[in-house]
């Protein structure tokens, strides 16, 4: 009877880390694998799979979870079941899975195709933003939590079981509707180190002939080095790659690789 009337729902989603970079023949696999260890983590908080709205995104999966449902059982241990499950079935991956999720809780419109409105478009803007995508990438992680301020601030700031809030650290992201406050987590580890985050999360094309700076897959759904707006250049600087801006050396000095045993001293 309430059909597209708005409900305050929280509203996960979740995308899988490079889903470009998967064969036809590999997709499958990595689709069953997500599935599996969102049920098994739903399972083991006690959230029945039947009590969520859950929506198949191809390369990820869109949730929602009614109100009567507490938000707390989600981020505190869900998340750690998600995060355990995910962990201990990658030991034995040859291509471990990473999964960005993102949640806030907000109006949500059901229909007979599925679910929108803002609290959907934020949740899966902070999942794609390239905060969540680099924090991934740079911690070799198995997962990152990104949460909307306002959740934060009700649900993370008080604490409970399972919920640290001193394990989250802020970000100031544009994402397609403005600009955002998002808090930022990598399960089972410190508040991770984000620094000044200023750069929109809407990556410009490559231009053609431009260096790779590591080798790494430089899809749209996986770029995450954008520039400052200013002028300056950022660069994803790996081994065989060394960035010096503005520096006086004051002797000579050797960059690079030592190749052989015939190494002097400066």
């Amino acid at each position: 009877m309430d059909a597209g009337e708005a409900r305050y729902e929280l509203v996960i989603s979740v995308d899988a880390r490079g889903s470009g970079q998967y064969s036809d023949a590999e997709k499958p696999l990595m689709r069953r694998h997500v599935y599996e260890v969102l049920e098994t983590a739903f399972a083991q908080a006690g959230v029945g799979r039947n009590a969520v709205h859950l929506e198949d995104r191809g390369d990820g999966v869109l949730i929602s979870v009614p109100g009567r449902i507490a938000v707390a059982r989600l981020l505190g241990l869900w998340m750690t079941e998600l995060h355990e499950k995910l962990r201990l079935d990658n030991r034995r991956e040859r291509r471990p899975l990473g999964l960005r999720v993102a949640m806030h809780v907000g109006p949500v419109r059901h229909d007979s195709e599925g679910i929108c409105g803002d609290a959907v478009n934020l949740a899966c803007g902070l999942a794609d933003s390239s905060v969540a995508r680099h924090l991934l990438e740079r911690e070799q992680a198995d997962l990152v939590l990104a949460v909307s301020d306002s959740l934060y601030r009700e649900v993370v700031a008080p604490g409970g079981k399972f919920i640290d809030p001193d394990r989250f650290a802020p970000a100031r992201i544009t994402l397609k509707g403005g600009e955002v406050t998002a808090w930022f987590q990598l399960p089972g580890r410190p508040a991770p180190a984000l620094g000044k985050q200023s750069a929109p999360d809407m990556s410009p094309a490559t231009p053609s002939g431009s260096p790779a700076a590591d080798g790494q897959d430089h899809e749209d759904e996986d770029g995450d080095g954008d520039g400052d707006g200013d002028g300056r250049a950022e660069y994803r600087a790996g081994r065989d790659m060394n960035v010096f801006r503005d520096t006086t050396f004051e002797r000579s000095v050797h960059i690079g690789h030592t190749i052989g045993t015939d190494r002097r001293k400066d």
